[in-house]
């Protein structure tokens, strides 16, 4: 792992975001919620560069919001 402090900056708030997702979907029981919050919590560990977490992150959010539109 990269100890950047941009990387370790970002990682905090994608992780922090992922975390508030977490909760939210432990708490209403909404699976969709929980998984992804549960990735954006464990993913930035593995991910070097702050631009491609950011995206990851971005991707994600975009999928979850694509899929509870849908009615998942």
């Amino acid at each position: 792992m990269d100890l950047d402090a941009n990387s370790l900056l970002a990682g905090m708030l994608v992780s922090s975001i992922g975390f508030v997702l977490f909760v939210y979907g432990k708490k209403q029981s909404r699976f969709p919620q929980l998984v992804v919050g549960l990735v954006l919590m464990v993913y930035p560990y593995f991910i070097p560069s702050p631009l491609l977490m950011f995206g990851i992150a971005v991707c994600l959010l975009a999928l979850l919001w694509l899929g509870v539109r849908a009615g998942y």
